[in-house]
């Protein structure tokens, strides 16, 4: 296990900052999300760190050891990392138990060694009765098993996840989120894992960090991201949140208020304010119900569950409870 940390790190294209002045300390052994969209920088951020990309400033620093500066960079293979590609890039001519144990063999462990730990590996990533197929034979979360067995066996200080399930499909990648999660567990890698995916990162991660246009927005464990955004980018992208002029306790400017916490009803909110509107649009979502409301031209979604039951034109109130509602700054 290693502490990673990253200090005014620049990586540039051209005039482009695609990575843009980061500093981020990843503690030992935790579990840290990389969370933006498409062109944010955390690809190129996790590239950094494995030493594929050389940084244009700044450094990084794992245990006291500077490992990247402009023009010093150790090489990705002397780092004590393993990564984990989205393609998985396991050898279609190797068994599972051969890519399991290349790495080993390409570091000329006794042989004794290699098949104790391939054997323990293939236990906890429950690949056991797999170890004599090809990739061709396996379904994809087989195959994100081996990748992830091929990284782990080889004992890295850290283990970097680029877009790791995007490959497969939801229930799998559901299925999968909690298999990363319950290894990371039992190991214990210092994991930096980089996810568009909202729920990936809320199911998997120790700590969230939030990048937009190669810049930090926001660090914090899931609950905090979620509950507590500090600017309009991380409420909007972390889950489903309204964001509304308004004023509360004398502030006065943005602010978010997720879609579960709006109060809707039929009738005035008995001893509260209520806000008046139309419903514009109403959608079963299986487990729930999905209202836009109109409050004189503002557009509001309300989540509820399935026993409100409201017609679309239908007049309703709404309520926002000051606890739930978050002011956001302007970073």
């Amino acid at each position: 296990m290693a502490t990673v940390e990253l200090r005014g790190l620049v990586k540039r294209y051209a005039a482009v900052s695609v990575v843009d002045g980061i500093d981020l300390t990843i503690p030992d052994g935790a579990l840290v999300c990389l969370l933006g969209p498409s062109g944010c920088g955390k690809t190129t951020l996790l590239r950094l760190i494995a030493g594929f990309v050389s940084p244009d400033a700044g450094e990084i620093v794992v245990d006291g050891t500077r490992i990247s500066a402009p023009g010093a960079v150790v090489p990705p293979e002397r780092r004590g990392m393993s990564m984990i590609f989205q393609s998985y890039a396991l050898w279609p001519h190797m068994t599972v138990e051969q890519n399991i144990s290349y790495g080993l063999r390409v570091r000329k462990l006794a042989r004794t060694e290699i098949d104790k730990r391939v054997t323990t590996i293939a236990a906890a990533t429950k690949l056991e009765a797999l170890l004599k197929r090809y990739p061709g034979e396996l379904s994809g979360g087989q195959q994100q098993r081996v990748a992830l067995a091929r990284a782990l066996v080889i004992d890295p200080q850290t283990l970097l996840l680029d877009e790791p399930l995007s490959n497969l499909d939801t229930n799998l990648r559901e299925e999968m989120r909690f298999e990363i999660r319950r290894l990371h567990d039992t190991f214990r890698y210092t994991t930096v894992y980089v996810t568009h995916d909202q729920g990936e990162a809320m199911a998997t991660a120790d700590l969230i960090v939030v990048l937009n246009a190669g810049r930090i927005e926001q660090v914090g464990t899931p609950e905090e991201i979620y509950l507590q955004p500090r600017s309009e980018f991380v409420a909007r992208f972390v889950g489903g949140t309204n964001v509304l002029p308004g004023a509360l306790a004398g502030l006065q400017g943005l602010f978010s208020i997720r879609l579960e916490d709006v109060g809707l009803s039929t009738a005035p909110p008995a001893g509260a304010r209520g806000t008046e509107g139309t419903v514009v649009r109403r959608v079963f979502l299986g487990s729930s119900r999905d209202y836009v409301v109109d409050v004189a031209g503002e557009q509001v979604r309300v989540t509820t569950p399935l026993h409100v039951d409201i017609a679309q034109g239908e007049r309703v109130w709404l309520s926002f409870p000051p606890e739930r509602c978050r002011a956001l700054e302007h970073v």
